[in-house]
């Protein structure tokens, strides 16, 4: 009897098996079918649909890592987050130590077609439980991060942490009056660099090391210079050593505002643009950044006129800078088509920036990426036509063909790919992250080992 039911167990697991199966191939043939129907309508505008997807493969997108957690961190800073930046929301499941940030990263990258990067700020290093300030951080504390990209083939990029410290707490650092607290985070982010190189040594791809700091105002100043003139010293200081490009790539990133910043950034978009052309050094162009009637999509071919390089952070801001998740906007897709169009793949470093702890943190991870990279993907199916009438002068063929090519089926080429890459196609990524959520995050009420260990448990 034992026998049978055994017997009968196996034989259903058989037939589900062969139905899943089936569905399997039922879902690949009408991928399939819909790709070929919609590469010969962009065959018939001169798209190369197949190049384009090419292309888009070798695009990567660097994920930031305090999605993850909220912006918290491995650190004890004794401070609070500071510096302008505010998360909001309490999602249950945010990772709580470096072991689970980098699963949930795992499960984000295994769900996003493509081959991408990490973006991680100074304070995701490891500490072994120690106190370990700004100012002492080393290659070491990144040892496993480097070895966890390298496993993956991964590259890595990072971030000098400029808020949530007790010498940040008044709201200036670089460009602070006191001389041994802009020495202090002088040297942190002269180590920051060699942290980045050893990064970009280890893993064979460049690291972009990023300088974004808070100093500013909440009212009117009496003094706008001194604190500029304080700050391109103190950034003078910091790139005095030479690092060779094949390991590290230094970037600067400007503000418009921030909360406690409102009236006056140090660091404004005039300072650094200026910064970055005399000192050859990568701007970073932050989609939050600028006031909400200004697109930077209009700034990428003003800038790369003077600058070879540079560094873009892809966010939505509403009303301010809050970091939304990306969705698809029309301002993506123009900021997408900026780099595409003008051949800028290669001089363009592309990542993502923003945190939501409302929501699933891994699904938003992986809506942003997506989204970004179906963007790009809409560039580089841009028809050559719609250029061509430019060029002519037939404007109103270029208004006709730019309308008509937004109702061109991208939707099918785009399942396609992520079906050629092995990632779920459409929705279907959701169900694996309910899934994560209902087996791992949802477990995460109880103290970590991690946590354990930093409080001495």
């Amino acid at each position: 009897m034992a026998l049978a039911r055994q017997e009968s167990t196996l034989t259903a697991i058989s037939r589900l098996t062969e139905m899943q199966t089936s569905s399997k191939a039922a879902t690949a043939r009408r991928i399939d079918s819909a790709f070929r129907l919609a590469s010969e309508r962009y065959a018939a505008m001169s798209v190369d649909v197949r190049r384009a997807l090419k292309t888009l493969a070798t695009i990567p997108i660097s994920l930031h890592c305090w999605q993850g957690d909220d912006v918290g961190g491995f650190e004890k800073s004794g401070s609070d987050l500071g510096g302008g930046l505010a998360v909001t929301g309490d999602y249950p499941g945010k990772a709580r130590s470096p072991d689970e940030l980098r699963a949930d990263l795992d499960k984000a990258f295994s769900l996003i077609p493509g081959r991408h990067r990490l973006n991680l700020h100074a304070c995701y290093g490891e500490f072994g439980g120690r106190r370990v300030d700004r100012d002492e951080i080393e290659p070491a504390h990144f040892r496993n991060w480097i070895d966890w990209a390298r496993q993956r083939r991964l590259g890595l990029d990072f971030n000098p942490t400029y808020f949530a410290h007790p010498n940040a707490a008044d709201g200036f650092t670089l460009s602070h009056r006191d001389k041994d607290i802009r020495g202090f985070w002088i040297e942190h982010g002269t180590r920051c660099r060699e942290i980045g190189a050893a990064m970009g040594k280890a893993l064979g791809s460049p690291c972009v090391t990023n300088i974004w700091i808070p100093d500013g105002m909440k009212d009117t100043p009496a003094d706008r210079s001194g604190p500029r003139e304080r700050l391109a010293e103190s950034l003078d200081a910091i790139f005095e050593s030479p690092i060779s490009p094949k390991h590290n790539l230094d970037a600067v990133e400007p503000k418009l505002f921030g909360l406690g910043s409102e009236s006056y950034v140090v660091g404004s978009h005039e300072f650094y643009l200026g910064y970055a052309i005399t000192r050859r050094k990568l701007l970073c162009l932050d989609a939050g950044h600028y006031h909400p009637t200004e697109t930077i999509s209009d700034k990428l071919t003003s800038v790369l006129q003077f600058l070879p390089e540079i560094l873009l952070h892809v966010s939505r801001g509403i009303r301010w800078d809050s970091d939304h998740v990306v969705t698809f906007t029309d301002d993506l897709q123009a900021i997408a088509r900026e780099i595409v169009a003008n051949g800028y793949l290669t001089r363009v470093h592309i990542g993502l920036d923003y945190f939501d702890a409302s929501i699933n943190r891994i699904a938003a991870w992986i809506v942003g990426a997506r989204n970004l990279l179906r963007a790009l993907l809409v560039a580089l199916l841009e028809p050559p036509a719609i250029r061509d009438a430019e060029i002519s002068g037939d404007f109103t063929a270029r208004l006709a063909l730019l309308e008509e090519a937004k109702a061109l089926p991208v939707g099918a080429i785009w399942d396609y790919y992520c079906e050629t890459q092995g990632v779920p196609v459409s929705n279907a990524w959701l169900a694996e992250v309910k899934r994560y959520e209902r087996e791992v995050l949802s477990k995460r009420g109880e103290v970590s080992a991690h946590e354990r260990h930093e409080r001495g448990v």
